[in-house]
């Protein structure tokens, strides 16, 4: 799949179907987002993959009981660990840890939807019970929990704001107002899909 399809094909999917992901994929799903960018390239991601349904019902509780994440057969529990990049960048390394974190979770919803899988990210959980949930180190934090499995559903296609909008040149006051962008024509089919639906 191009690049900008999967960029743009990705959805948050909160319903899936009873069917289990070979161990294999779920390898090369963790081996390739790893190949993101960390500061230092300390690579501080650690990733607990969770099938077992008990615990999975226990996250879910914990993640202020949503309870639509136990049809997803796998959760990808990402933690940081953070002592290597917080000695070696001192105070400004704990922001850093959860960045190297967070392009380690995207890469695992976009490497997932190239392989024909779909993901949610919940970043709303109960952090200690979480830990507690799955004997994780009182030094090590979970930072995200991204479900996976094989999609039940289809969204329709999402709006973004206008780059323009959100874009600045050379500092805040200055608004990027001629960007062009190759999206255009994308954009103008979605807007007519969403207007059809």
């Amino acid at each position: 799949m191009q690049f900008k399809n999967v960029y743009l094909g990705r959805r948050s999917i909160r319903k899936y179907k009873d069917k289990d992901i070979p161990l294999a994929t779920l390898g090369e799903i963790i081996d390739l987002a790893g190949f993101a960018p960390s500061s230092g390239n300390l690579q501080n991601w650690k990733c607990i993959v969770v099938t077992d349904q008990a615990k999975r019902q226990q996250i879910a509780d914990a993640c202020v009981e949503q309870n639509w994440m136990i049809e997803a057969p796998v959760f990808l529990v990402i933690c940081n660990d953070h002592n290597d990049v917080k000695n070696h960048y001192g105070k400004l390394g704990r922001m850093y840890s959860i960045q190297n974190c967070a392009n380690f979770a995207f890469g695992i919803t976009l490497v997932a939807y190239d392989l024909g899988l779909a993901s949610c990210w919940v970043g709303a959980f109960d952090n200690e019970a979480v830990q507690r949930i799955l004997d994780i180190p009182e030094d090590i934090d979970p930072e995200i929990i991204i479900t996976l499995g094989y999609s039940d559903e289809t969204k329709k296609p999402s709006l973004r704001e206008e780059p323009s909008y959100i874009s600045y040149f050379n500092n805040w006051e200055k608004k990027f107002t001629e960007f062009p962008s190759h999206l255009e024509n994308l954009k103008k089919d979605i807007k007519k899909k969403i207007k059809r639906k």
